[in-house]
């Protein structure tokens, strides 16, 4: 085959790979209009209590809370309620997204990622977790988390306030997380140690908005 053979086969490569790209971020971001705003990831969501001992606490990775004021209450009946007030919402596709999510904000807030948080967190949850990353910059403190698996996730409870959705979200995962001082020391967590950490997050979103995206407004503890 001659070269210019070579080079068609390489472009038709390329393309095929770029159409892949471009369909699986389409399946994560979903589609945009010209009505709506830039698209945004479809979620925003991860965080221990601040007046526990570190050492206490059973979570590795040790995020602000800013806790809902809604109680969990299971039911059959949480789905049916956004739909009441959403017809499109899609209950397998919320929670893609929330996966999805979650890994993504606990490994950008580990990292110091504000570029990548702040479009998934609302305005108050934001100033949590930049708060905290500045503190632990000023420290000269890192982070370094491996984000090993969810070992579930599901609904807990659903509220719909006048036009504002939320869902919170119960998430069990598997993180191995170590926390260094300015001098490279281990001062939390373990670097080879698998740990389990329960997150009960809530996202919200206005379902009067031309938005579809979802931001995570709340993050708690189990009780």
């Amino acid at each position: 085959m001659g070269e210019g053979g070579f080079q068609f086969l390489d472009i038709l490569l390329l393309g095929a790979i770029a159409g892949f790209i471009a369909l699986r971020l389409r399946a994560v971001l979903g589609q945009r209009t010209g009505h709506q705003q830039r698209r945004r990831p479809p979620f925003g969501g991860p965080e221990p209590d601040a007046d526990k001992n570190p050492d206490e606490r059973d979570n590795v990775i040790t995020l602000p809370r800013r806790d809902s004021e809604a109680a969990v209450q299971p039911g059959d009946e949480k789905v049916a309620r956004i739909r009441a007030a959403d017809p499109s919402f899609d209950a397998a596709e919320f929670m893609g997204g929330a996966k999805a999510a979650y890994e993504m904000i606990v490994t950008a807030f580990a990292a110091g990622d504000k570029d990548t948080l702040r479009p998934l967190l609302s305005r108050e949850v934001f100033a949590d977790f930049s708060g905290v990353i500045d503190d632990r910059i000023k420290r000269g403190e890192t982070m370094e988390t491996t984000f090993v698996g969810l070992r579930s996730a599901e609904i807990v409870d659903a509220q719909v306030n006048g036009r504002i959705i939320e869902v919170t979200v119960k998430f069990e995962s598997e993180l191995i997380s170590v926390t260094k001082d300015a001098q490279g020391h281990v001062i939390a967590g373990h670097a080879n140690t698998v740990e389990q950490v329960t997150d009960i997050w809530t996202f919200a979103r206005d379902a009067g908005s031309r938005d579809p995206n979802w931001t995570l407004i709340a993050t708690s503890a189990p009780n």
